[in-house]
């Protein structure tokens, strides 16, 4: 009898998927000119998708002449080529600066940047000390702009229509999420990623902790507890296997990574609430399959997009429509701080195996 009862719970009726704007948006008529400040491996991604969104790149900068020239003959040809980006500033050649060199060298262009009158888009992890942090959000107001952390991964098609389902109400109280991924992240051995203390906790895991942060909405977060192990067979140095729990003072958050998974690499994120529950799973960041069900049905909406691309060009939308509609961006430095604090604790707690308050570590050594 109860068994009859169970499956025909499990009957929910198919409904068409909520229209969600989970695309990234287009400033109206503000077309700034925009400098790419640091042309490494990531630097294309940016490129190519300020290309197909129209967007105007006035210029761009590295210490290797060389890579800043090949992008600059590839995706804008009328783009000035700069070994120093002091020489932009004082050129005044853009409104809008994306800084996308490593951690250590980008607090003096961003704090030089800003206090230039540009606005400003900084590559994640924002900063190594939250300290930092605070007073270039500070440098940023005193000078009447915008600072932004390019959080891309929240304009991932899929995470972007989980957070719209979230902000609108649509699960009600969220109370708990599971985020689980299971992929081969042995190619960093071959890298400089290979020197990084905390590869997964640090570098990648900062996109999970973005993604909590943003369904958990205000909700404050108690305390963090994190183990890091490495596989026995993994290649990269850094441990590959990771847990994390994060406990909000409205519910619980769970993060579990396997970046040592040869085969059969899967993603799945689970968020549930009062009134719905929503998941996504795949075998990657790009194929996914978005699932919500609430008291109407299960739908699954149909996803245009993928991670790099949607991403890298609603970090940057968001940041031109804020100024536009001068407004505070959803991914400022300040709202970026809630999430790098549960990455410090995160760190803090797999090197000591305590819980840890977010917030109490202030800074960081990768």
């Amino acid at each position: 009898m109860s068994q009859d009862r169970e499956c025909r719970a499990d009957v929910v009726p198919t409904v068409d998927a909520p229209c969600l704007s989970y695309l990234p948006r287009v400033p109206h008529s503000y077309k700034p000119a925009i400098a790419l400040i640091g042309c490494g491996g990531i630097a294309p991604y940016h490129l190519r998708a300020y290309k197909r969104a129209g967007y105007t790149v006035s210029a761009l900068c590295d210490h290797t002449i060389a890579k800043a020239s090949a992008l600059r003959d590839e995706l804008f040809p009328d783009a000035a080529v700069f070994m120093d980006y002091r020489d932009i500033l004082r050129r005044d050649l853009a409104d809008v600066v994306d800084v996308a060199t490593h951690p250590a060298q980008r607090v003096a262009i961003i704090g030089d940047s800003l206090a230039a009158g540009k606005h400003v888009l900084s590559q994640k992890p924002f900063v190594l000390d939250l300290d930092d942090g605070a007073r270039l959000a500070d440098l940023a107001d005193a000078n009447g702009v915008c600072l932004v952390v390019n959080q891309n991964g929240r304009w991932a098609p899929h995470f972007s229509y989980i957070r719209e389902a979230v902000s609108t109400g649509l699960l009600g109280a969220v109370s708990s999420a599971q985020l689980a991924v299971h992929w081969d992240h042995n190619w960093t051995a071959d890298t400089v990623f290979n020197e990084l203390r905390h590869l997964v906790l640090y570098d990648f895991a900062v996109h999970w902790f973005d993604i909590v942060a943003c369904i958990f909405g205000e909700s404050p977060a108690k305390q963090v507890f994190a183990r890091a192990m490495r596989s026995p067979r993994q290649r990269a140095k850094p441990p590959l296997l990771a847990d994390i729990i994060i406990e909000f003072e409205t519910g619980l958050a769970s993060i579990s990574f396997n970046a040592d998974t040869r085969f059969g690499a899967h993603d799945q994120t689970i968020a549930a609430g009062s009134d719905g529950t929503i998941m996504s799973n795949g075998p990657d960041l790009n194929s996914q399959t978005v699932t919500l069900t609430t008291q109407q049905g299960r739908s699954s909406p149909v996803l245009q997009g993928d991670w790099f691309s949607n991403g890298f060009h609603g970090a940057m939308a968001e940041l031109l429509c804020a100024i536009e509609e001068k407004r505070e961006p959803c991914h400022s430095a300040r709202n970026n701080l809630r999430t790098l604090a549960l990455c410090f604790a995160a760190i803090e707690s797999a090197d000591s195996g305590r819980p840890v308050t977010p917030g109490v570590i202030r800074r960081i050594h990768v």
